[in-house]
């Protein structure tokens, strides 16, 4: 019997029951104003501030330092279009979200900043002595991502927390896909703007949040009210603040009960499993520390493409890569930069699992991708042969 099997978590992920109970009075009961001072209003501005210590406690900080906004796009804007002034020098990877690297693209095309990109090592991971390196007299701002959302490959967030504290640099993490899966404690790491998002830990889209260190002079990109203390104008989304309070909850819960390391053998089982069965077949980043969920593999002689469409037929749901890029036709540009070939680049699908993944949906994988990619190779001889 056919299954429905979600591996594309890291494109977005389904509230948990929790999470929606926990938002539900909001909608309608609860629907004040948190800005207001009548009793509506109060009791909104009450589930804030509960949701705003939430995080404080999944970060590692002061309430006072939490910021709600939109989600990880508009905190990795924040930090760079904030931050950064005319003839600074900003440092990153090649291996960013689109949304830091085209916020710096931007700030370089306006000719206001130049920018920095480090290429990682061909497992991922970017060496921070690289970091080290490109720093120059007038670089005011480094931002490196915590996890990778194609490889899941977690960086020296730490190492690079102590070189931006030698040196005097500012230093942002796009945390969007670590948060819920590594654990977070923005004291230890060093860093002064961390960005995260929901929808990515099962959470509600729309609604993110972004630790801003007490005296990180960060400039309001958004203007027209004194909300978030001045910081970020606009009326609170109450029912996803108290969504995303309720999802770091659980996430914390999740961290501490060693519900990883359940996720990661199920992920190390997939990946053993697919490639005992597969020939022509590999981990891109493998060796690297990676997030328990994500695993970027590679079959050789297809076009990853053509099996995301043949597993979905058959219920299972993959990604090419990075959910703000699908169906784009050139190859992912993380892969890219770690030096894999175009050909296998292409033939490169990321399988990305859900806290709730279970040994059934292993099972079931198993079962599907071998015969779809064998049927897919036979049907694309033209392919045999070009990867390398």
């Amino acid at each position: 019997m056919r299954r429905t099997v979600y591996m594309d978590a890291n494109a977005t992920t389904p509230l948990l029951p929790e999470v929606m109970e926990a938002m539900r009075p909001f909608w309608m009961e609860h629907f004040g104003n948190a800005s207001s001072i009548h009793q509506q209003g109060q009791r909104a501005r009450t589930a804030v501030d509960q949701a705003r210590e939430t995080i404080a406690e999944f970060f590692g900080c002061h309430p006072a330092e939490v910021v709600f906004n939109s989600g990880g796009t508009e905190g990795d804007n924040t930090a760079l279009f904030g931050l950064l002034h005319p003839g600074d020098h900003l440092i990153t990877t090649s291996i960013e979200h689109s949304a830091v690297l085209a916020a710096a693209d931007r700030l370089a095309a306006q000719g206001s900043i130049t920018t920095t990109k480090v290429d990682p090592r061909p497992n991922g991971l970017i060496d921070p002595m690289d970091i080290l390196r490109a720093i120059r007299p007038e670089t005011r701002l480094i931002s490196v991502m915590f996890a990778n959302n194609e490889t899941g490959v977690v960086q020296p967030v730490e190492e690079i927390g102590k070189i931006a504290a030698q040196t005097g640099v500012f230093f942002h993490i796009d945390a969007v896909q670590g948060a819920g899966k590594v654990p977070i404690n923005v004291s230890r790491i060093g860093c002064h703007l961390l960005s995260i998002s929901g929808h990515k830990m099962h959470g509600p889209k729309g609604i993110g949040a972004m630790f801003v260190r007490k005296g990180t002079p960060l400039e309001a990109t958004s203007v027209g009210g004194s909300h978030e203390r001045r910081r970020r104008a606009g009326t609170e989304n109450v029912p996803g603040i108290v969504g995303l309070g309720k999802a770091a909850e659980l996430a914390m819960h999740s961290l501490e009960t060693g519900a990883m390391h359940r996720l990661a053998s199920l992920r190390d089982r997939l990946e053993t499993g697919l490639l005992d069965r597969i020939p022509g077949t590999g981990v891109n980043g493998a060796g690297a520390p990676r997030a328990a969920n994500t695993s970027n593999i590679w079959f050789d002689q297809l076009e990853g493409e053509a099996l995301v469409i043949a597993l979905d037929l058959k219920g299972i749901a993959i990604s090419g890569g990075s959910a703000c890029h699908s169906g784009a036709t050139e190859p992912s540009h993380v892969l890219m930069a770690m030096g894999v070939d175009k050909n296998r680049a292409r033939a490169s699908l990321r399988f990305s699992l859900m806290k709730t993944a279970t040994d059934e949906d292993i099972d079931y994988v198993l079962e599907v991708v071998p015969s779809a990619v064998d049927r897919l190779r036979e049907l694309s001889p033209v392919l045999a042969g070009t990867a390398g």
